[in-house]
């Protein structure tokens, strides 16, 4: 009737968006439709923010009323009583709804107690809810029902409660403060038997805790975000939401001092936590919190080469470990524990080895399991790649997971089978580590933790083919490579270069070296300090399959120089002694360079610089005894133990020397 020949084909998303937003309701997608004669379908959505004045146009033969949307919001609102008016316009300051408990704390008479002096809350939804004014529906988790308003209502009753002054203000306080609790008392739930139901909860009531925190930091409420901060900092964990960590630690961060630059201050032992009780804060749990504060932004950081040598990150690095020392009792705590990624940036390894040990005797001794089962299984997880300490990866990994079960926090357990399984790899036994892992994704996905799902099936892909299950573990690195990953991206190039490995295993060249070449444009070649070292020995190898000896050789020195990151060092120190071996096939392979003595001397350097311990993987194995064949048959077995004695009294910057 608007516009002539015109149908919703012309744009379904745009025309879809315009009812949803308006509700369904009759009269505002009329009063819409009239738009037409001017807008287009898009237009009109996109104004939908401002809709009272949008949508002023209707018919001049209905009555006033129904004239404009505002018209008729206004009727509404001239229908309902006080109590109904008030609690309405409350209802304005939530964002996804609320249940009871919140709508009778924050719409009532401000401090729950029930005397009398404001509206009855329950009876008011109740009656709001008949007006169809508000929608109540039951909670996805099953806890009871949820009220939320309908969107048009929501704008019109938040400019109600705008111009309602001094409410305004008190009802936003008071949802601030019934969030921050909420967040708060749920953070030690989140490491327990409760942890699924607490984060369905938190995840439920998310856009308001968001709100809250929101509120805190623009209201410049220091104590109050830090408390919002400290108490989501394991959640965002759990759900693999580091961009939310990362902003909100950063919009914190501003509103206070950062303790590591300028004189440092050596940290005092704290033995509480900040969220054990409610703001305000003071003292040495105050100083400890700005400082725990600033290990979130480090941790939550975009992990690139150059992010981590930026000049102001070292500063940051160089303060925090003049302030800490390990065995402080906060240091077992997140996220006050995270100074250990400052340790393992700085590539201090005998440092990191105190930090880890002193770690687990200090929650030993205080008699925290949580924590004490959170340090042994990080120290499981460093032994598991350090075979060049002393330490037994496995007992720590099964002591982790013993604690965890009895504690029944699934995250735990997953995390400390997925250590265990690494150890049982680093010796070889392929199939108990696909089977931990196995175990460990069953605790993941029972708590609904996509990230650590995805990432654990990578490994578990991993164990699956140094087992000889090659086709299932190309099967898994398909599907998880060929989707859009929502969770656990940080998977994804491990996942790309072990389907790379098995495809140049299989003959399959060309179709590895797709996927090195997506794996740089995706990761921007930089975006994880240990994947560049990956990726450019995956294509070293790679190259050896495809005849390329020169290019392998030039990647294995390109390699060797990205690995001088201390990050990648710390890692996985046993990386530079394999490609001495990658090199070595180079060197020996016929149509190749033709330096067998050099390529003998290397295979030496290899096996001397490598723990006694280290277990090597398949493709490893078979370039070892590829490149011994053919040194030996080129030299002949006299001329060939030579060079392999010399190569083994070679030190990695003299083997290095030879490629």
């Amino acid at each position: 009737a608007a516009r002539a020949g015109f149908t919703v084909d012309e744009d379904p998303a745009a025309a879809a968006e315009i009812c949803r937003r308006l509700d369904g309701l009759p009269l505002a997608i009329e009063l819409a439709a009239a738009r037409l004669r001017l807008l287009t379908p898009r237009q009109i959505a996109d104004r939908l923010d401002d809709r009272f004045r949008l949508l002023t146009s209707g018919a001049r033969t209905v009555l006033p009323r129904q004239q404009t949307l505002r018209a008729v919001v206004d009727w509404s609102w001239d229908l309902l009583d006080e109590a109904e008016r008030t609690v309405l316009r409350r209802l304005s300051v939530f964002a996804g709804g609320c249940d009871l408990a919140a709508a009778e704390a924050i719409c009532g008479d401000g401090d729950g107690d029930g005397d009398g002096t404001g509206p009855d809350v329950a009876d008011t939804l109740g009656s709001l809810v008949d007006k169809s004014l508000v929608v109540a529906a039951p909670a996805p988790d099953g806890s009871g029902m949820r009220y939320r308003l309908l969107e048009t209502v929501g704008e019109y009753a938040a400019e109600r409660l705008t111009g309602a002054g001094d409410d305004r203000e008190d009802t936003a306080r008071r949802h601030l403060v019934h969030y921050r609790e909420l967040a708060r008392t749920s953070d030690p739930l989140l490491r327990g038997r409760r942890q699924r139901e607490t984060a369905e909860r938190l995840a439920t009531e998310y856009e308001n805790i968001r709100t809250a925190l929101r509120r805190a930091v623009t209201t410049r409420d220091a104590d109050e975000a830090l408390c919002l901060v400290h108490a989501l900092g394991w959640y965002w964990h759990l759900h693999d939401q580091r961009a939310e960590s990362r902003h909100w630690a950063e919009a914190v961060a501003a509103l206070g001092p950062n303790p590591f630059v300028g004189p440092v201050v050596p940290a005092e032992p704290v033995y509480g936590q900040l969220v054990d009780a409610p703001p305000p804060y003071e003292g040495e749990v105050l100083a400890e919190a700005w400082r725990a504060l600033h290990l979130v932004r480090l941790a939550s950081r975009d992990q690139t080469n150059t992010d981590w040598d930026d000049p102001e990150v070292r500063a940051l690095v160089d303060g925090v470990i003049a302030t800490y020392r390990p065995g402080l009792p906060q240091t077992c705590y997140t996220p006050a524990s995270l100074w250990v990624y400052a340790v393992m940036i700085a590539g201090d390894a005998g440092l990191l080895k105190r930090v880890i040990d002193a770690t687990v005797a200090t929650a030993r001794e205080l008699g925290h399991r949580w924590e004490l089962a959170s340090a042994l299984q990080l120290r499981a997880n460093i032994l598991a790649n350090r075979s060049d300490w002393a330490g037994d990866a496995a007992r720590d990994a099964d002591e982790s997971l013993e604690l965890f079960r009895e504690l029944g926090d699934d995250w735990g357990c997953a995390e400390a089978l997925s250590a265990r399984a690494e150890s049982r790899e680093r010796r070889g036994e392929q199939a108990m580590a696909a089977s931990d892992y196995r175990e460990a994704i069953a605790y993941a996905e029972r708590l609904g933790a996509k990230a650590q799902v995805t990432v654990l099936r990578v490994r578990m892909a991993g164990a699956l083919t140094e087992n000889g299950e090659i086709a299932e573990a190309e099967r898994i690195l398909t599907e998880i490579t060929a989707t859009v990953q929502r969770f656990g991206n940080e998977a994804m190039p491990a996942a790309r270069m072990f389907l790379a490995g098995i495809l140049g295993r299989t003959g399959r060249i060309d179709e590895a070296r797709v996927q090195t070449r997506v794996l740089r444009e995706e990761f921007a070649f930089g975006a994880y300090a240990i994947f560049d070292v990956f990726l450019l020995a995956t294509t070293a190898w790679l190259d050896n399959q495809d005849g390329r000896y020169e290019d392998a050789l030039q990647g294995i020195r390109d390699a060797t120089a990205a690995f001088r990151h201390p990050l990648a060092l710390m890692v996985a120190p046993h990386l530079p002694a394999t490609f001495l071996l990658t090199a070595a096939v180079s060197l020996v392979s016929p149509g190749g360079p033709q330096r067998e003595y050099d390529g003998a001397r290397l295979i030496g350097a290899y096996r001397a610089l490598l723990p006694p311990s280290h277990f090597p993987v398949t493709t490893e194995r078979e370039d070892f005894a590829f490149a011994e064949k053919q040194a030996r048959s080129a030299l002949g077995d006299s001329a060939y133990e030579a060079a392999y004695a010399e190569g083994g009294g070679l030190t990695l910057e003299e083997a290095t020397a030879l490629v």
